[in-house]
């Protein structure tokens, strides 16, 4: 696996970010605005202290190629509710999103070692806290993703989606030290969705 360094976001970073978002594989999961007001409305408030969420650039030999945050459910109250009508949330639990921005990094491995980065921060702060990632049903690299690192799918819902366009199919994803592999994870029955 490639070696991956994570270091905080900074606002000095909010032009690359911003390009990231703009680029077309970003932008069809990540529907955000890009204006430096917007920008600011959604990441100040992690930079500031005001919001808890860990905001993280990942480096490859120093080079900066993508972004993921990690967050506790228990910060978000609204969104925990939303996924625990489909499935147990621990009180510890977290959640990540991410996405590599350059495209020249993409389908290279670059995904896994960022993810697996990720998950290493988390668990030296909370070693038997589970991650848990609903994803769009539509979204299957990122799907594959997750599945390569060792998260396994433990639920389906309909959950709200990051960008209109989808529907709100989601495969709920979760990993943790003290998960099993198969069946003992919960692998998700491929069923009609609810209605």
């Amino acid at each position: 696996m490639h070696d991956v360094d994570l270091r905080p976001l900074a606002r000095s970073d909010f032009a690359l970010l911003g390009r990231w978002l703009r680029t077309p594989h970003v932008h069809r999961w990540w529907h955000h605005e890009t204006t430096p007001e917007a920008l600011e409305e959604d990441f100040g408030p992690s930079l500031a202290g005001t919001d808890p969420a860990q905001l993280r650039v990942a480096l490859a030999a120093g080079r900066p190629f993508g972004f993921v945050q990690h967050y506790r459910f228990d910060d978000n109250p609204a969104y925990e509710a939303e996924v625990s009508t489909f499935l147990d949330v621990p009180h510890d639990a977290f959640s990540i999103d991410y996405f590599i921005g350059e495209p020249s990094m993409l389908r290279q491995g670059w995904g896994d070692a960022m993810i697996a980065a990720a998950l290493a921060e988390i668990w030296r702060g909370e070693p038997n806290a589970e991650v848990i990632v609903p994803i769009a049903d539509a979204n299957i690299a990122s799907r594959r993703l997750l599945e390569r690192v060792g998260f396994r799918q433990a639920a389906i819902g309909l959950l709200e989606p990051d960008n209109p366009i989808d529907g709100r199919e989601h495969v709920i994803y979760r990993i943790g030290p003290k998960l099993q592999s198969g069946a003992a994870a919960g692998a998700a029955v491929r069923a009609k969705w609810p209605t």
